[in-house]
């Protein structure tokens, strides 16, 4: 992960209104194993977390300053330096503004993936905890909390030079319940939601699970098409990457590799070409779960409508073909 260009500025700020106070670092951070360790921990913890949102720039105003200043710096008018200066600088006003905000230190990362370019910004805070020193001493140490990671965004520069089409080259930690203390931070990107990833989740699971009924799969192979759209989307979302169709139809059937993809087409359930994977609603896909008073019922997505029937006016489950174990069990009773 060859990281081109690297700096950290810390913002003091309490959430008590009093204004926030910049201390920005005059020059890039250099070359070191400890940064490109922070990076590769920062994407890590980054990927993991759930609830976040895809969009794209608003075009560049004086209230969404940041893709102009991103286009100077990309252009060569301005250096790096001097680019995460005026950003940060802007976050801070828009701190200064929010009395749910606090500071902390913001890095700025502009690193190269392969072939893509990426701008990491993240808002880092620290935690105290302890050490053993070289004396065999316990002692106080502070580290960054990169678990507590609460404001970030991840811009695929690449995309958004190359794609001008694109509505998701930009990805931010929405916050829980979309609280508004992560508001002024999308403010600061100036972001607006291009795709909504649960939403566009939910719809693709339609499709599969419309794909697998129209092609009177048997069960064993409609879950092992099913183990393979999971492990595929969960396997993007770890890297922070979207779903391709086109790969994904692949994997669930590599001797018809267009068929889910034709599918898809043909029905026209308007999905973009990638989508990004959200892991809340694959994790609901898979099973079913439930538990009340005694009971607990779980079972695969893939049997609701063959082997489970749900009656929503009668608030029933019907199953069928029960396992032998409980059928056995339920006979030695009534007899």
């Amino acid at each position: 992960m060859p990281i081109r260009h690297c700096i950290v500025h810390l913002i003091e700020k309490k959430p008590d209104g009093t204004p926030a106070v910049l201390h920005a670092r005059d020059s890039e951070l250099g070359d070191s194993q400890a940064i490109e360790n922070l990076l590769a921990d920062l994407n890590e913890s980054y990927n993991a977390k759930q609830g976040k949102a895809w969009g794209f720039f608003h075009e560049e105003s004086g209230a969404y300053p940041f893709s102009g200043w991103l286009t100077q710096y990309m252009e060569g008018n301005q250096d790096f330096t001097a680019f995460s200066r005026k950003a940060v600088e802007h976050l801070q006003k828009l701190m200064e503004e929010s009395n749910l905000s606090t500071g902390g230190h913001v890095l700025f990362a502009h690193y190269q993936q392969g072939m893509t370019d990426y701008l990491a910004i993240a808002l880092l805070h620290h935690s105290n905890g302890v050490t053993v020193t070289d004396s065999l001493d316990v002692a106080e140490a502070r580290h960054l909390d990169l678990g507590q990671l609460h404001l970030a965004t991840r811009i695929n520069i690449s995309e958004w030079k190359n794609n001008k089409q694109s509505r998701q080259y930009i990805s931010f930690i929405k916050g829980k319940n979309g609280k508004k203390v992560s508001e002024y931070f999308r403010d600061f990107i100036g972001c607006q939601e291009g795709v909504d990833g649960p939403g566009e989740t939910r719809t693709l699971l339609k499709a599969f699970s419309d794909y697998v009924e129209s092609e009177d799969l048997p069960e064993g192979a409609a879950r092992e098409k099913t183990s393979a759209l999971v492990g595929y989307a969960s396997s993007q979302a770890k890297i922070g990457e979207p779903m391709s169709l086109e790969e994904l139809s692949g994997v669930i059937d590599e001797e018809r590799p267009r068929a889910f993809y034709d599918h898809i087409r043909n029905k026209d359930y308007g999905l973009s070409p990638e989508i990004p994977a959200d892991k809340r609603t694959l994790n609901q896909f898979q099973r079913f779960t439930g538990r009340a008073e005694g009971l607990s019922i779980s079972f695969e997505s893939h049997l609701l409508g063959s082997k489970v029937e749900y009656d929503e006016a009668r608030d029933m489950l019907i199953i069928r073909n029960l396992p032998t174990q409980l059928t056995d069990q339920l006979k030695r009773r009534k007899g």
